[in-house]
């Protein structure tokens, strides 16, 4: 397989095997379990593959990639350098990688965001030296603010860019004042506040399935299981014990 200067970034993570992987032209350079791959948009590269692996592979458009880089390191687009890496041990980046494919498959697009951002965060730091050193949180005013748009919206889709429009700041800034101020991520807290409006509704005498959507849930499963992650209890389990 070869790859001629294609459009666009990639970060891949090696979930499961990679070990018949090879990179022709480098020596010992063969794919494992949690080898981070880093490969610049025009880049040019020749791959041998052997055996099937699992691995969480991440595109980035330059264009998303530059505005993401000017926001976060406030420099130049143009200045933007993402540092290739073949097989290379990153434990941090590949810990964001896990982190993006867990959420993705959960469905849970606002922790696929965050953890999109630290990832192309980590390695956008590496061509600049040094991460962005931020700050204070949130002020009171845009803490309240954040705080009713969610309550807001929980039954939709909340993005990562939204809840940062409603604070009017960059969405790689926001997540992290807003960690600053809530003590815990964006996707932390919206998932927190579904519960508990889960646990309000579960007192009357809905179908658990609406209660589900009326809370952002994509399913019944999907509250099931957020659920009793957050109370140690099945929603249906949870209204027997209120009832009783």
């Amino acid at each position: 397989m070869r790859y001629e200067r294609p459009q666009g970034h990639t970060i891949s993570l090696y979930l499961r095997g990679g070990e018949g992987t090879r990179r022709l032209g480098r020596q010992m350079a063969s794919g494992r379990p949690g080898a981070v791959c880093v490969l610049p948009q025009g880049h040019s590269s020749e791959w041998e593959i052997s055996d099937t692996f699992e691995f969480v592979h991440l595109y980035l458009p330059d264009a998303e990639a530059r505005r993401y880089f000017a926001e976060a390191f406030d420099r130049d687009a143009r200045l933007m350098v993402l540092p290739e890496a073949t097989f290379s041990e990153q434990p941090r980046l590949a810990l964001a990688m896990e982190r993006l494919a867990g959420a993705v498959r959960s469905g849970e697009s606002l922790a696929a965001e965050e953890a999109m951002g630290e990832a192309l965060g980590l390695c956008l730091s590496a061509g600049v030296g040094a991460r962005p050193c931020l700050k204070g949180g949130l002020a009171p005013h845009l803490r309240r603010r954040v705080a009713d748009h969610v309550e807001a919206g929980l039954e939709d889709a909340l993005r990562l860019d939204d809840l940062a429009d409603a604070a009017g700041l960059s969405a790689f800034h926001f997540q992290r004042m807003f960690r600053e101020s809530f003590g815990v991520s964006p996707h932390s807290y919206v998932r927190r506040r579904r519960v508990e409006r889960a646990r309000h509704l579960l007192a009357g005498a809905g179908a658990i399935a609406d209660i589900a959507f009326a809370c952002g849930f994509t399913s019944q499963s999907h509250l099931t299981r957020v659920f009793k992650a957050e109370t140690g209890l099945t929603p249906a389990c949870y209204r027997a014990a209120a009832k009783a």
